[in-house]
């Protein structure tokens, strides 16, 4: 008897997100190469090959001591607006779940 063939996975647009080194904050990485709080402006890598290259590029700011753990995480687009896929990671992006001095994340 065969075994069925398992379709394979489909891959769905994802962007890098990390932790700055500085702050601790959440942040996605741009395709200019800056970082910010803003997962609406994040570079959005639609084929696997585009995730590989976009979170090379994002361990090699990890290296040069920016932010720390960068990970691919899937976003969903809805209208005009692109969120995290999962409910940890639009957590994550929407900030601390207390409140902060409000200068906490002025620089970004």
């Amino acid at each position: 008897m065969s075994q069925p063939v398992k379709a394979p996975k489909v891959f769905k647009p994802v962007v890098v997100t990390a932790n700055e080194l500085a702050s601790g904050a959440v942040v996605f990485r741009h395709a200019d190469g800056s970082w910010s709080i803003d997962v609406g402006k994040a570079e959005i890598a639609e084929t696997r090959e585009a995730g590989d290259d976009l979170l090379a590029r994002a361990q090699a700011d990890q290296d040069a001591c920016v932010v720390v753990e960068p990970v691919l995480i899937e976003i969903v687009r809805e209208g005009g607006f692109v969120r995290p896929a999962s409910l940890r990671e639009l957590i994550r992006a929407s900030g601390p779940t207390v409140a902060l001095p409000s200068d906490a994340y002025a620089h970004l």
